[in-house]
């Protein structure tokens, strides 16, 4: 009798585990999709954005595919940390605020435009070392009077640079150039954008 009991048990408690599973699994609702080719191997691979309505956050799963002779895809990246859920935790129920990040591919490189306060972002992804590894960022900050702030940081190189200056004019208020070495350089599976002080 207690053998069935234990039986009992550890099935509704693996069911409710598969439900559970399955509802965070459950990106349903395809919102961006690009083709291009990412490894130079002449064909055209996929970069998929997928929503999850089930859930309250409402997350975002970007998936890289690569395609392979046979004309199918092979699945070789897939992040939930890349883009912010359109109701993140933080926000108590409140939009993020920002539209979904389009994405692009050009010369082997993934990259994602996406809104900032006051601005817009861009980070390239190249595949480097069999990942797909941030190589730069640029950000363009606008301060709602006159004046605009663009950052670049070119993460190969380290070289980073911030110029701010009056709108319509050709001198700069700011020109800094620093130099910041990041190693190993941020892979997009684990890579959430904003969470280091640069990029």
């Amino acid at each position: 009798m207690k053998n069935i009991l234990l039986v009992l048990l550890l099935l509704i408690q693996f069911s409710t585990y598969a439900q559970n599973k399955k509802l965070k699994d459950n990106f349903s609702e395809q919102v961006r999709e690009e083709e291009g080719d990412l490894n130079k191997d002449g064909r055209a691979d996929r970069v998929v954005v997928m929503m999850d309505t089930s859930d309250a956050t409402v997350p975002l799963r970007l998936q890289i595919f690569f395609a392979q002779p046979n004309k199918k895809f092979r699945l070789v990246v897939s992040s939930t940390r890349l883009i912010e859920p359109q109701y993140p935790a933080h926000k108590k129920g409140k939009h993020n605020g920002y539209q979904i990040p389009d994405f692009s591919i050009e010369k082997g490189i993934l990259i994602m435009r996406s809104e900032v306060r006051d601005g817009h972002a861009e980070h390239h992804f190249k595949l480097r070392n069999g990942n797909f590894e941030l190589i730069f960022v640029s950000i363009f900050n606008y301060n709602g009077k006159n004046t605009t702030m663009v950052k670049n940081f070119n993460l190969i190189t380290g070289e980073r640079y911030e110029k701010s200056q009056l709108l319509g004019s050709d001198k700069f208020l700011i020109k800094n150039k620093f130099n910041t070495m990041i190693r190993p350089l941020p892979k997009l599976q684990n890579f959430k954008p904003f969470e280091k002080e640069f990029y």
